[in-house]
């Protein structure tokens, strides 16, 4: 009877004993996913992430938000990136050339378009896009090399032929600042630094407090925006999988949230 109750006591021993040990090996290894966003994408992928995170128990996704120019330079310059999520399909185009890209990876997975922004108090009365063109008007765009100062200026062309042959002119005299990226061009504005900037919808829609004048669709430009994963990324498969959480009904959710139109 000593003997059993010996071996009993060994084996609950041996067993509370491996018992952390299995759960510790089974436990998920902690991982980080870099992923380069553009700026407009800043609320929405915050929150996507969160999301992600809770789904994928152990890790941890941090984001670099900038000019897709500007993500596109510091890849090429060899900054750690497991997925590039891009404003502009020619910043994409031209990883895909280089070889940065992982082979038929890239893909759209949202639609954005522009709008006007105003300052809450509007005290320099823009009421419709021909005021942008008045005298004395100050206007904050992004820089020509930023996909969505390359957008307001097709956007402004495109308003040429219905405000006149030198509408465009009229109103790039009135751009007191060419920005780095989106968000710098929102600030401009609620900080009352500017009487209207160009931005994209989802910007509006992050900043509920400015008020907006919308483009006619025959006026405006639609953002195409694509999303790879990288090819010295060594998380290529977790990569994969938030692109396709990003595409899953549940992402596409939170990019119409926050005003984000899914593909065409």
């Amino acid at each position: 009877m000593k003997r059993v109750l010996y071996l009993l006591l060994m084996f609950t021993l041996f067993f509370v004993g491996c018992t952390p040990a299995a759960t510790a090996s089974s436990a998920p290894k902690p991982l980080t996913l870099n992923v380069f966003a553009a700026a407009s994408l800043t609320d929405a992928f915050t929150q996507l992430g969160k999301k992600f995170e809770t789904v994928h128990p152990g890790i941890t996704v941090t984001f670099n938000f900038a000019g897709s120019q500007a993500l596109r330079t510091q890849i090429e310059e060899g900054a750690p990136a497991d997925v590039f999520a891009s404003a502009s399909k020619t910043e994409m185009d031209t990883l895909v050339t280089d070889g940065f890209i992982v082979p038929g990876t890239s893909q759209v997975f949202l639609n954005n378009k522009l709008i006007v922004i105003l300052p809450a108090n509007n005290t320099a009365h823009v009421t419709k896009l021909q005021d942008l063109a008045n005298s004395g008007i100050k206007l904050v765009l992004a820089a020509e090399e930023v996909p969505v100062g390359k957008y307001a200026r097709q956007a402004l062309d495109q308003m040429n032929g219905q405000f006149g042959t030198d509408f465009k002119d009229k109103v790039l005299a009135n751009v007191v600042s060419n920005e780095d990226n989106v968000k710098q061009v929102v600030a401009k504005v609620q900080l009352g630094e500017a009487d209207a900037g160009i931005v994209y919808t989802s910007d509006a829609v992050a900043a509920p407090e400015l008020k907006t004048i919308e483009i006619p669709s025959e006026l405006n430009v639609i953002a195409q925006y694509p999303i790879a994963t990288l090819t010295k990324s060594t998380k290529t498969d977790l990569g994969t999988s938030f692109i396709e959480y990003v595409l899953s009904s549940d992402g596409q959710a939170v990019l119409q949230k926050w005003g984000f139109a899914p593909p065409e």
